[in-house]
Order: structure tokens, then C-alpha cells, then sequence
């Protein structure tokens, strides 16, 4: 009998999942990660090498805030795949992008897309090689990035042991504030303002950290810090201990969210947009990290039954909740 259950009521992760478990990826040797389990796809390219490869859709209604130039629309199409490339520590190596415009969409408006998808893979060192455009009743953006790694660099979201380091590269939640700015209409200022229009895929971190030894996993925060650490929590089977008083948040958002402790740890744990790394490293390991990347401990990694939380301020472990950004309903 089929499942009448609407993909809104399951939501996108549990969606990717299902679908997983249709796609056979069994019958091709050259893969080696497949659909659902990590950033990117893998796939066995020559002897000391992998591909990377990733996709992601973006819609105008849910993914582009209306103050969103055509040229930043680019950008943030381009840089959600190579934010996904940098988690597995790869070089980027090409970007291919399929557009859907309507009908009576302006040519200057297409042309400013394709400068900003360009400006962001020149950015990340590549270009764009190719790609599609039809029509559609909605802007719609569809890309693909490739990468290469050397197979004893490639970084994945498995290989957390206790008593790792948890560190993220940049700030947390400083996207998912320009949101709240932009939602109240709160002047903020420009530095706020393009940690949301403009993020920067941390490519030349990735790579660094990847050829360093130091990272035992990683993954971008593209979805939110608590859903990061929840799934490779999951994946893992380890818990993590985040210490509040080590959160990285942006001054610019301290200055509008006020004093309010609660609403700050909630903006660096729960809303998403940053794309940042997440990673862990061995603890023996720590200095040679910070030696060729920026970046900020928060946290242990410590035994799944204790769980992963949060030690706030004064003390108090409350647990870390499982949400933050995602689509299909969730």
C-alpha cells in the first residue's frame, strides 16, 4: 500500500533517510560515501585521490531575504555547495548551477546571479564550468560543486572519540540574528548584516585543517549548531559537553540582543545560516589547529549516555535540544 504521509510531516532529514535506503549505490565500486550520510558524495577518482561532489536547491520565497541583491543571491547559491566541499576538507574544483527564471524575469537580473555565483567560485579558487537554465513560476537555483582530496586528507562527520576538543571556526548564530534583525525591522550594521547575505565558505580552514592530521571529524553548521552536534552525536554514538561562556558570538550582536544571556545562547545554538566547520580534534593535537586555522574550542566530546548539553554560567548542564533551520516542515 503506499504511504500517503506528506514529506511535511516528516521532515527533510528524515526524508533524505528514506530515500537513502531506496538508492543502491552498492552496484558502483567507485563510491565510496554515498547519498545521505555525509556533506558530500565521494567517489574513488586515481590512486591518492577522491572527488567531492554536492547539490543543493534554493528557492526565492524560503531562501533569499527580499534585501537580497541579485549578485548576493549568486553568492549564497554558490556558496552552500562549496561550505559543504569545505567540510570534507577538499579543494574545490568546479561549480555547475541549474537556474529557473520566469518568463518576464529581467536579463540584468539573471546577469548579476551569474556574477555573484562567479565572484564566490573564483573566491573558493574555481569557477563555474556549466550548468542549465529553464523557466519557472519561481527563482529557482540549483548547484553542484565539485572537489578533490588527497585520500589520506579526507575529513568526514565520523571518527569523534571522547576526550576530543569540539571547535567551530567564525561566529555562531550571527546569521540566524541578521534574520531576527531583518524579521523586526532592527537597523543592524553592514558587518551583521552580510554574515547572512554574503557567507564565506571556509574553504582555505578546511583545507588547512584537513592537511594538519588534527581534525578526527567535521561538518558545516549551515542547519544550526544543536542540529550539528546532534547529528554527529548520533552518528558517533558519543555526547558533547558545550560550555556557554565559550560560544563565539559577534559583538554586533551582543549590542542588539541586549544583556539577555538566554536569547544570545539561544541565537548560537538554534538558528542556522552561518556556515561555519564544526569539527573535533584529539587534544594532543589542539596546538597544531590553531597553528594554521582560527578557531574557537567550545566543548569535550564525553560518553553517549551522558548526553549533549550545555554548561551554562552558573553551573547548570541543561540538555541541548534537537532543532534548528530546516526545510520540508521541521
Amino acid at each position: 500500500m503506499a504511504d500517503s504521509t506528506h514529506v511535511s510531516e516528516i521532515g527533510e532529514r528524515s526524508l533524505i533517510k528514506r530515500l537513502s535506503g531506496i538508492f543502491n549505490i552498492g552496484c558502483n565500486s567507485d563510491v565510496c560515501i554515498g547519498s545521505g550520510t555525509d556533506d558530500c558524495a565521494v567517489i574513488d577518482i586515481s590512486e591518492d585521490e577522491y572527488m567531492v561532489v554536492t547539490t543543493d536547491m534554493l528557492h526565492r520565497t524560503t531562501d533569499f531575504p527580499p534585501q537580497m541583491t541579485p549578485w548576493q543571491i549568486g553568492w549564497m547559491s554558490a556558496a552552500v555547495n562549496f561550505s559543504d566541499v569545505a567540510s570534507m576538507g577538499a579543494r574545490p574544483i568546479g561549480f555547475l548551477s541549474a537556474m529557473g527564471f520566469s518568463k518576464d524575469t529581467d536579463i540584468s537580473f539573471v546577469e548579476e546571479i551569474s556574477r555573484g555565483m562567479d565572484d564566490c567560485a573564483k573566491f573558493c579558487g574555481t569557477s563555474v564550468i556549466g550548468g542549465d537554465i529553464d523557466t519557472h513560476d519561481e527563482l529557482t537555483i540549483t548547484g553542484t560543486a565539485l572537489g578533490k582530496i588527497k585520500k589520506s586528507e579526507l575529513l568526514t562527520r565520523k571518527g569523534a572519540k571522547v576526550g576530543d576538543k569540539v571547535c567551530v571556526t567564525g561566529f555562531a548564530g550571527s546569521a540566524g540574528a541578521a534574520l531576527h534583525a531583518i524579521e523586526q525591522n532592527i537597523n543592524i550594521p553592514d558587518i551583521l548584516l552580510n554574515k547572512l547575505l554574503t557567507p564565506i565558505p571556509r574553504v582555505n580552514e578546511a583545507m588547512k585543517l584537513a592537511h594538519s592530521g588534527a581534525v578526527t571529524c567535521m561538518m558545516d553548521t549551515s542547519d544550526g549548531l544543536a542540529m550539528s552536534l546532534h547529528d554527529l552525536a548520533d552518528l558517533n554514538e558519543v555526547g558533547f559537553r558545550i560550555y556557554e561562556d565559550s560560544l563565539p558570538l559577534q559583538a554586533e550582536v551582543s549590542e542588539f540582543v541586549s544583556s539577555d544571556a538566554d536569547s544570545l545562547t539561544e541565537f548560537a545554538l538554534y538558528t542556522g545560516g552561518d556556515f561555519e566547520l564544526l569539527f573535533t580534534i584529539s587534544p594532543d593535537m589542539l596546538e597544531i589547529a590553531q597553528s594554521v586555522c582560527y578557531l574557537n574550542v567550545i566543548g569535550d566530546v564525553i560518553e553517549q549516555e551522558v548526553g549533549t548539553g550545555i554548561k551554562r554560567s552558573n553551573g547548570e548542564i541543561i540538555a541541548i535540544n534537537r532543532k534548528g533551520y530546516l526545510q520540508l516542515g521541521d
